[in-house]
């Protein structure tokens, strides 16, 4: 009797298995023609050889040394293309395409393939460092389109379905299951992003994230990975992001976000008690920019905002995402905490410089997009007279958002770069030409003051990167 049982229950433990887990094929087949592989081509003046010694200038004499006796280097001409892929996803009919700007800031030429073969050259309408959000177009009509969700209803443990190109493999596709919403990376605080275990490689950047309703929630932009393969970390875009974002490309070719002009640091329970509050909540206020609207509207350096025009700011990383989304010139009601007691101030929003990449009628080899404040992962300001004063020194600059080039080079928001290979750094615009004199590749030193110390860090000039 009992092994009757046994057998019984393996043959019936398949089928309720089976039974429990979700089918993606006609999501896949209904959604995966509207996926795109994106490849883009960029080209350089240096040479292979120049790729492998970045650190030896090509008119230095060990170059012409290293060229002669290396085995296989050519000494023909020094142009090549550089060659990365991605993915996309059409969202309507007449060829408009959202991807990952990352996928396609640095290219001279993008190419577009759908799942029936046809292959078309992009332009760049624009693209959003901070997001990490691009919209391009080709010139089609009558493309499948995707449908779009409300990343605001996705329950954590719910299926989630990716569809890319990862290293070139057109339209594969992953499953997974949303691991945690509203995440905070560093330096990438305008974006709360989607956590989950799908696997997401090189290539699948840009491809969209579904639900199990065929419904595009997300757009895949990173993973976290100690071997640069998947690791069961990957990050999307939240869809509403990205349409925002999109919408103001396609109408107006730049992204208008709010400021108030603070600088912040996260509130811990040590110090969220020395404030006299209850729980470590809000965003704790270290310095007010001079004449900005923090400062007009009567906020100080020790105030812990805990909400802003009636969002609650339950964490640090959550006031750059409110503010940045409030309409520049709105006046809004900022919920303070001041000597252990809660109080509202009155600020009239000021409005973040766009470093948005309007390309408008371009896509060709020769035709950039305009140059952001700087190139080189960092968003940089010139430091005041006070800041001076403060952190007595005679000049410098203020480093701001980090990613890319900067963040792998270890500089951090909210250090003062004080020189470039031991030339005194005055202005943004002087750091950008001392920068703008050395060769892509090139390891410079920067001379940085972190808190009380200074350091220097080496730093490769490397715009680009994935």
């Amino acid at each position: 009797m009992l092994r009757r049982a046994f057998v019984f229950l393996c043959a019936v433990l398949p089928l309720v298995a089976t039974a429990q887990l979700p089918d993606f094929t006609e999501l896949v087949e209904k959604q995966g023609p509207a996926v795109v592989n994106i490849s883009t081509t960029q080209s350089s003046a240096r040479s292979p050889l120049a790729q492998q010694l970045p650190n030896v200038p090509e008119d230095d004499p060990f170059f012409e040394f290293f060229r002669r006796f290396m085995p296989n280097q050519p000494g023909g001409p020094r142009d090549f293309q550089a060659q990365s892929l991605g993915s996309g996803f059409v969202i309507s009919g007449d060829g408009y395409i959202l991807t990952n700007a990352h996928v396609v800031q640095t290219a001279d030429e993008i190419t577009v393939r759908l799942t029936d073969k046809r292959e078309f050259k992009a332009k760049v309408i624009g693209s959003d460092r901070r997001t990490d959000v691009a919209l391009i177009k080709i010139e089609a009509s009558g493309l499948p389109v995707v449908k779009f969700g409300e990343p605001s209803r996705l329950k954590v443990g719910e299926w989630v379905v990716a569809i890319g190109s990862p290293f070139g493999f057109d339209n594969t596709v992953t499953a997974g299951i949303v691991s945690a919403k509203g995440r905070s990376l560093p330096q990438e605080n305008f974006v709360p992003f989607i956590q989950t275990d799908v696997a997401v490689n090189p290539g699948n950047s840009g491809g969209p994230l579904f639900n199990m309703r065929g419904e595009v929630v997300g757009i895949n932009s990173q993973i976290y990975s100690r071997t640069g393969g998947f690791m069961g970390l990957s990050f999307a875009i939240p869809i509403d992001v990205a349409n925002d974002i999109a919408r103001q490309l396609r109408t107006t070719g730049k992204i208008t976000r709010g400021r108030i002009g603070v600088v912040i640091q996260p509130l811990t329970k040590e110090l969220a008690d020395g404030f006299g509050l209850p729980k470590p909540q809000g965003a704790l206020v270290n310095s007010v920019e001079k004449g900005g609207p923090a400062e007009k509207s009567g906020i100080e350096a020790g105030d812990v905002i805990l909400r802003f025009d009636g969002k609650p700011v339950n964490a640090s990383d959550d006031l750059p995402r409110i503010v940045g989304g409030t309409r520049p010139g709105a006046k809004v009601t900022v919920q303070l905490w001041r000597n252990k007691a809660s109080r509202d101030v009155q600020l009239v929003v000021g409005e973040l410089a766009d470093d948005a990449r309007a390309q408008r009628g371009s896509g060709g080899r020769g035709q950039k997009p305009p140059a952001a404040p700087t190139v080189y992962g960092m968003s940089l300001a010139d430091l005041t007279d006070a800041q001076r004063r403060e952190l007595k020194v005679g000049g410098g600059v203020l480093v701001g958002e980090v990613q890319g080039a900067a963040a792998r080079a270890g500089v951090r928001k909210g250090d003062v770069i004080l020189a470039v290979n031991n030339q005194d750094v005055k202005s943004v615009e002087q750091f950008n030409q001392l920068m703008g004199q050395f060769d892509k590749g090139r390891i410079v030193a920067l001379l940085v003051r972190r808190g009380a110390n200074s350091l220097y860090l080496p730093f490769r000039l490397d715009p680009g990167g994935n």
